[in-house]
């Protein structure tokens, strides 16, 4: 995957919880919730989109480490708004997948951006 492909996937991703955080009740329990993913899961593009004007290893690690975070992070007020039946599970499995995968993918680019450094 190209750091152009990541961007336009992070960068729809950012899309889909801003969608989902549109159509969420207003209630204060669903609304708290919803400004947390809205946050997290907006900063996954704005940090990737960061860490891709990085000039030197040390500048890209910074931004990558929140971008794993925030993925992290945003499949937990994913699974938040499940588990207290706010939104039905089947309607965020993508979103959660997707939060997973791009979770796993920044946690191994971090990994290896830091073995990289050490055998420097």
């Amino acid at each position: 995957m190209t750091p152009e492909d990541l961007r336009a996937r992070t960068k729809a991703f950012a899309l889909r919880t801003v969608k989902l955080y549109r159509s969420l009740p207003r209630t204060a329990d669903a609304q708290v919730m919803g400004k947390q993913l809205l946050r997290c899961g907006t900063s996954v593009a704005a940090n990737y989109r960061a860490s891709c004007r990085a000039r030197s290893r040390a500048e890209f690690a910074a931004p990558i480490g929140v971008v794993a975070e925030e993925a992290d992070e945003t499949g937990f007020w994913l699974e938040m708004l499940a588990e207290a039946d706010v939104v039905r599970a089947a309607l965020l499995k993508d979103l959660l997948q997707e939060s997973k995968e791009l979770t796993a993918i920044f946690t191994a680019t971090l990994k290896t951006v830091r073995k990289a450094s050490l055998k420097r």
